[in-house]
């Protein structure tokens, strides 16, 4: 036994012990979160026979907070004290009972040799380890992350046992295929200990670390033990943070999730260097692969479910750049998109991949009776319809939403609760309108690299079919009440003020409408109020407004490019002119001469430096005259509130530490734009020729790559 690493922290929140346990349930829960090589972990079901369990590492994984289907795992516990342990002299044989518990496969792996019987005994006086009250065990397997173009690592599984009465966690990795075993070189166990007052210690131990095995992907090397995974236990056990979403990928299989988000990926990798769009090509590829890839499992899932072969259909309402469409399409999936504005991308994809362009309108012309699944993917102000269409398409039909900006039925959404944030409450918002409409609302976050990436998913209903009637009356109660309530002023006299997190409720229709959710319409001014404007036959509610075919900048980007850098020039001299910064380091790169960096100025100040017209032209524009400091990244640097000249000594140094994605875009925007500072800047620029990625002179300017993939679509 060795230590591999400690550290002490101060508990001065009175976190502890509660709080380590907390931080030790995310590292055996979701593991990938610290170690980036693992897609994730899947607790097995203690009570079900560990053998069968072996078999299947293909189910749908848990995690602390988002179990599959609503099912929170049993935690293994014996029988207690009385429970008869086996003799050391004659253990039973992992594989020689296929009903043998999670509880008797410890048990049978453990009981039969002292060191490791010493090493998970620590300070307990029994002479056996027994799965009593303060004895916790459990089976996880450990899911290697695949990476092209090596094959996909094997899971491995493990023991944990968890023992609160000593604040030990232990790990017990086990090999062998029919005949189990514990791996003895790789087994650890992480330790609480509380020195005096608010001082406590938590260490890492290792079995035998001088026989550690490293694979570098699920088992990291010991001193990572001690080092990465201990500083973040550290760290959590006393940060007083609750995490008010679930886990990611709850309700589908990680396994197979994994699988199949490296074989699209490599699929659909190409598409990265012929992005047409000015949108991040990494980005919005790689989201949609993701999102793609959930799909596919989430339907695979359901077909199996369901015992149907043919593919599900969908229609994605709001597709945007369409390629979800495309990669569905392409994975055998009928479907189309269908979005207000045509983009270019859309050029690029073959004849089956179908996309509209349409202004969509909750009517009874945007029905999909014959269609499995709606998808909503950041569909803006239809994120609050989709369930509804989709209630109103078929009995069959199911959804799938990832909502991202803040819409009601006829608007921007308002705010109405004080205590949760603005993302989360409009989260229980939309699954709001799911349950009215009938759904048995899901939630899961996805893996994607966006802060909004939790999904909702509506994938069977909670009345039988022949209530249709009766439920789509109260969706049309529940859509009015919404949007008279949003016409009502929000004041102490209305009905949505909100005082604290209590909401003011004396003549909301919407509140009165939930308050008597039932198959009876609501009397009173609900009733009064209802549809005083006559409405359209087959239009839902008045008020709607689709997004504008043509959208509008207001980014500072249309401005005239003249205009633009005549301020950029005024707003550089005034810097130039102010107090420098530190003086004495200011010497050009590769040069004996001095740079001249300039001061600093408020935004305020640069305001009071430019005229009335200026400034109301600015004004126009979202964002104004910060959006446009900011958007003229080669010249300035806007950080809390004030302006500087933009020093690119030091962002040659912060380039190196760069993800490589970053760096290879850098590289195809190399040379492609003037340097301002060779051009304007009284000492030129701070960077030789060969080391400044802007062009010194026209000589040396290179076309731009993205003209090039445009050229090449055409």
């Amino acid at each position: 036994m060795g230590l591999v690493g400690q550290t002490l922290v101060t508990d001065s929140g009175s976190r502890l012990p509660q709080g380590f346990w907390s931080a030790v349930a995310v590292w055996v829960e979701r593991p990938q979160v610290v170690n980036k090589r693992l897609c994730g972990a899947r607790l097995e079901a203690p009570g079900r026979p560990a053998r069968e369990q072996a078999q299947e590492p293909e189910e749908g994984a848990v995690a602390a907070k988002g179990r599959p289907r609503g099912a929170e795992p049993e935690r293994a516990r014996g029988a207690g004290r009385g429970g008869a342990a086996q003799s050391p002299e004659a253990p039973r044989a992992p594989s020689s009972d296929p009903d043998l518990t999670c509880e008797d496969l410890f048990r049978s792996l453990v009981t039969a040799d002292e060191e490791v019987l010493h090493f998970l005994r620590g300070a307990r006086v029994e002479k056996q380890p027994e799965a009593g009250p303060d004895l916790e065990v459990l089976l996880r397997t450990l899911i290697p992350k695949p990476s092209a173009p090596h094959p996909v690592p094997a899971p491995s599984k493990e023991v944990v046992v968890k023992d609160v009465f000593n604040g030990t966690v232990t790990f017990l990795p086990l090999e062998g295929g029919q005949l189990l075993k514990v791996k003895k070189s790789n087994i650890y166990q992480i330790q609480l200990r509380h020195n005096k007052d608010e001082e406590w210690c938590i260490s890492m131990l290792a079995f035998s670390p001088e026989r550690w095995d490293s694979d570098g992907i699920i088992y990291p090397k010991s001193s990572w033990l001690g080092k990465e995974l201990l500083s973040k236990l550290a760290r959590w056990s006393v940060e007083d943070k609750k995490n008010e979403f679930k886990s990611t990928l709850s309700l589908i299989s990680l396994m197979r999730y994994s699988q199949v988000y490296q074989e699209l990926k490599e699929k659909y990798k190409e598409m990265v260097k012929v992005w047409p769009e000015v949108t991040d090509p990494e980005k919005f590829v790689y989201e949609d692969v993701a999102i793609a890839t959930y799909l596919l499992v989430l339907w695979e899932e359901e077909r199996a479910k369901k015992g149907i072969a043919e593919k599900q259909s969908f229609i994605d309402l709001g597709c945007g750049n369409g390629l979800l469409v495309h990669i569905l399409s392409n994975e055998g999936h009928p479907g189309r998109g269908i979005d207000v504005r045509r983009r270019k991308i859309w050029n690029m994809y073959g004849p089956q991949t179908r996309l509209e362009e349409s202004a969509i309108r909750p009517n009874d012309s945007y029905l999909f009776p014959d269609v499995d699944w709606l998808i909503g993917n950041h569909s803006d102000e239809l994120t609050p319809w989709i369930p509804v269409i989709a209630a109103r398409s078929s009995y069959s039909c199911c959804y799938f939403v990832l909502p991202c900006c803040f819409f009601d039925f006829t608007g921007k959404y308002s705010r109405r609760q004080s205590k949760k944030t603005q993302y989360r409450e409009y989260l229980d918002f939309i699954k709001e309108v799911g349950f009215t409409c009938g759904f048995h609302v899901e939630e899961d976050c996805l893996r994607i690299p966006s802060t909004k990436r939790v999904c909702l998913i509506g994938i069977s209903r909670t009345y039988p079919a022949t209530e249709e009637a009766l439920v789509d009356k109260q969706r049309t109660q529940y859509i009015d009440s919404r949007h008279s309530c949003a016409q009502i002023p929000h004041s102490e006299d209305s009905s949505c003020s909100s005082s604290g997190s209590t909401i003011e409720t004396k003549h909301c229709d919407h509140h009165m409408y939930l308050n008597c959710l039932s198959d009876e319409p609501p009397k009173g001014p609900f009733r009064e109020n209802e549809r005083k404007v006559p409405q359209e036959d087959g239009i839902w509610i008045n008020g709607f407004q689709p997004r504008d075919k043509v959208e509008q900048v207001r980014n500072c980007a249309s401005l005239p490019r003249d205009f633009i850098d005549h301020i950029v020039l005024k707003v550089a001299n005034l810097l130039l002119n102010g107090k420098q910064q530190n003086p004495k380091e200011d010497l050009c790169d590769g040069s004996s001469k001095t740079w001249n960096r300039g001061g600093s100025l408020s935004l305020a100040e640069v305001a009071n430096q430019l005229d009335r017209e200026t400034l109301q032209r600015l004004k126009r524009e979202c964002g104004g005259l910060q959006t446009l400091l900011k958007n003229s990244h080669q010249v300035f640097e806007v950080v809390n509130g004030r302006v500087y000249i933009r020093d690119w000594r030091e962002e040659k140094n912060a380039k190196k530490k760069q993800p490589e994605a970053k760096r290879r875009l850098s590289s195809e925007a190399f040379k492609t734009r003037l340097c301002w500072f060779f051009m304007h800047h009284p000492n030129g620029c701070s960077l030789t020729s060969e080391s400044c990625s802007y062009a010194h002179g026209t000589q040396e300017l290179r076309p731009s790559q993205m003209l090039k993939k445009i050229k090449q679509i055409h």
